[in-house]
């Protein structure tokens, strides 16, 4: 079967799948299909949507990025203590979340690229340092007293939750830049062969360090909404959000060897582990089982990708 096809139909089935999941909720759930629980749900992954979209970028280059949720909660942090009432203008509190956050993609694209580290080590690194950065800028404790204007943030705009404006305007850009620009293409070529992506006269140092940047700006971007949304910049937030978003893209359908995938794909597998999620909740599951339960799901995304990488 051509890889097109193939391609269709992982993306069809995972459609059919969030329809059979979301039909199970509807049966065995009073309140799985009401408007308040549906935009509860949109709320919920818009954050990790942004961070998914952000880490599909690097996907693609056969790379990988294990400090989002540490970078998110630096990011919150950072953004909170330039938000206190009457001190900056709200863009500036957003601009230090966003710029902290590109700053450690920025960091993470180096050493892959210029320092030769394996990108799995220098993103467990940053994990580490970015987290102990976020608690030593908090002094240990929540970051508070945020000002309104950026707490609106996790507000409505025209009856619709801005997180949610933010995470589909992420994704029609990225969308976009994927499938019309010269550098979105090259990232699928660094990622399907690299050394011929290089005989072909593409830069793959700096195509890398593009790609890492973008998701350290979507991470950064993912944080302010979260310290928006909770009211707080918080040191221990996003713990384990870089399982929930690499898991929805490898769900998806993006290759962990790279070259391979969508936007569109990314977009569905936030879909359905925000679905999962609510319905255990719904359910009553208790988190340790959910823990579990999301494991298997990662471990099963990638053992999938593993199976048609061979085929």
């Amino acid at each position: 079967m051509p890889a097109l096809d193939r391609n269709l139909l992982h993306r069809f089935g995972l459609l059919f799948v969030i329809l059979l999941v979301g039909l199970a909720l509807s049966l065995t759930t009073d309140t799985f299909l009401s408007v308040a629980n549906f935009t509860n749900v949109a709320r919920q992954v818009s954050i990790n949507g942004i961070l998914a979209v952000g880490v599909t970028f690097v996907l693609l280059t056969a790379g990988v990025d294990l400090s989002l949720g540490s970078v998110v909660a630096l990011s919150g942090v950072a953004c909170a203590m330039f938000a206190h009432p009457g001190e900056h203008p709200v863009i500036v509190p957003i601009a230090v979340g966003l710029l902290t956050g590109a700053a450690c993609g920025l960091v993470n694209g180096m050493l892959v690229t210029r320092g030769g580290v394996a990108p799995f080590i220098v993103t467990l690194g940053m994990m580490t340092v970015a987290r102990g950065l976020a608690l030593i800028l908090s002094g240990g404790r929540p970051v508070a007293d945020m000002s309104p204007a950026l707490t609106n943030l996790a507000g409505d705009l025209f009856g619709l939750p801005i997180p949610v404006l933010c995470f589909a305007t992420v994704s029609l850009l990225a969308w976009i830049f994927l499938r019309d620009f010269r550098l979105g293409r090259h990232l699928y070529a660094v990622g399907g062969n690299e050394h011929a992506a290089r005989a072909a006269g593409i830069s793959v140092a700096r195509v890398k360090l593009f790609a890492y940047v973008v998701c350290g700006l979507l991470t950064g971007l993912a944080g302010v909404v979260l310290a928006a949304r909770i009211t707080t910049g918080q040191p221990n937030a996003g713990q384990a959000y870089e399982l929930d978003a690499i898991a929805a893209v490898v769900i998806g359908g993006t290759s962990l060897s790279g070259g391979v995938g969508t936007i569109t794909g990314t977009l569905l597998g936030v879909l359905l582990i925000g679905t999962i999620n609510n319905g255990l909740d719904l359910l009553g599951v208790s988190s340790y089982y959910q823990a579990v339960i999301k494991g298997v799901i990662i471990v099963g995304a990638v053992w999938l990708d593993r199976r048609q990488a061979r085929s």
